[in-house]
C-alpha cells in the first residue's frame, strides 16, 4: 500500500511522534492506521499517544528577545493550570531559544530541531513534557525576526504574546517606544499595522456596507451621489482609526495616533523608527475548546 505524506502527518498528529518514526511506522503496517500506532506503542515511541487526540487551548503564549533574535510563540496545553507550570513555562522558553538558534522555516521544521541544549528533537522533547506533566502538550506556532530591532511583550502571564519588530536609526534605544506599541496591540488587537495594507478589496467591502446603509437610512437615501461619497470618505478614515495601528489613537494619549507618538518619541531621542511588523498570538485563540457540563459531570460522580 502506498503511503502519502498525508498519512505520516496524520499518524504524528495522533501520537506526537517524529516523522521518520511515523513513516517507519506506516511501513511496517502496511498503511494500516491503527497498527502503525500499536507499532509505535510496542517501540516506546507512543506513550503519550492517547493524551495527543485530547484538545489543548491553554497553555502560553510568550515573547522575547533572544540574543538581537526576537521570537513570538503559542505552546498549548489542555489545562490554565498546566500553563502556569514551572516545567511548562521552561520548555516554552526552550522552544522559543531553539527558533531563535535553528531559523526553522515552518513548524514541521520546527519540530525536527534539537531542542536547545538536549539530542532530543523538539517533538520528542514535546513528548517527553506529556509523560512528566500528564497533559497533551502541543507546539503551536511561532514568528521570528532576525533582524532590526525586536520588542517583546507578554500580558496576563502568557495570555497574550506581542513582538514588534523596528528599525532603527541613530542608535537610540526603542524600547520603550517599542513596548508602548505591543500594549497598544495587545490590547486592541487591530487587523492591519498601517492603512497601506489595507486592500482594496477590503476597502470595496467596506464601501459596499456603507452605501447600504445609507441606502437603508430615508434621512440619507435621497442625498445626491457625491454628497454620499464624500460620507464614505470621511467615514474610510474613521475605519482606518479604528482598524490600523499607526493610525489608531494612542491609548496613552487619545490627542495623537501612534505613528505620530512613535515619530515625535523617536525624534525626541535623536533618531527615527519605522514599524517593520508585528505578531500578537494570543493562547488558544481559533482552537475549538470542549463544552464541560459540570451538572452532568456532578450527577455521575454522584452515581
Amino acid at each position: 500500500m502506498a503511503i502519502t505524506a498525508q498519512d505520516v502527518k496524520a499518524l504524528r498528529e495522533m501520537t506526537g511522534v517524529g516523522m521518520m518514526d511515523c513513516k517507519k511506522a506506516l511501513a511496517a503496517s502496511d498503511g494500516d492506521m491503527d497498527k502503525a500506532v500499536e507499532w509505535l506503542r510496542e517501540k516506546g515511541l507512543a506513550a503519550s499517544a492517547k493524551k495527543a487526540g485530547r484538545i489543548a487551548a491553554e497553555g502560553m503564549a510568550y515573547a522575547a528577545d533572544i540574543d538581537g533574535v526576537g521570537v513570538v510563540v503559542e505552546v498549548n496545553a489542555e489545562t490554565d493550570f498546566v500553563g502556569k507550570n514551572e516545567k511548562f513555562v521552561d520548555f516554552v522558553k526552550g522552544v522559543a531559544a531553539t527558533v531563535a538558534s535553528c531559523a526553522p522555516a515552518d513548524l514541521d521544521a520546527l519540530m525536527e530541531c534539537k531542542y536547545n541544549g538536549t539530542d532530543l528533537t523538539v517533538t520528542q522533547q514535546q513528548q517527553e513534557m506529556v509523560l512528566v506533566i500528564g497533559e497533551n502538550i502541543k507546539v503551536r506556532r511561532f514568528a521570528r525576526f532576525a533582524d532590526g530591532v525586536s520588542v517583546p511583550y507578554i500580558h496576563a502571564g502568557g495570555k497574550i504574546g506581542v513582538l514588534v519588530n523596528l528599525e532603527v536609526t541613530g542608535g537610540i534605544d526603542a524600547t520603550e517606544i517599542g513596548k508602548d506599541m505591543a500594549m497598544q496591540i495587545a490590547a486592541l488587537n487591530p487587523r492591519f499595522l498601517d492603512k497601506s495594507q489595507v486592500t482594496q478589496e477590503v476597502l470595496d467591502e467596506e464601501k459596499k456596507i456603507l452605501l447600504a446603509q445609507m441606502a437603508n437610512d430615508p434621512k440619507m437615501a435621497s442625498k445626491p451621489d457625491k454628497v454620499k461619497e464624500n460620507i464614505v470618505a470621511g467615514k474610510l478614515n474613521k475605519f482606518y482609526a479604528e482598524n490600523c495601528l499607526l493610525q489608531q489613537a494612542f491609548v496613552k494619549d487619545g490627542d495623537v495616533t501612534v505613528e505620530q507618538y512613535m515619530n515625535a518619541a523617536a525624534k525626541q531621542l535623536g533618531g527615527t523608527i519605522t514599524l517593520k511588523d508585528a505578531v500578537r498570538f494570543e493562547k488558544g485563540e481559533g482552537i475549538e475548546k470542549k463544552q464541560e457540563n459540570f451538572a452532568e459531570e456532578i450527577a455521575k460522580l454522584a452515581k
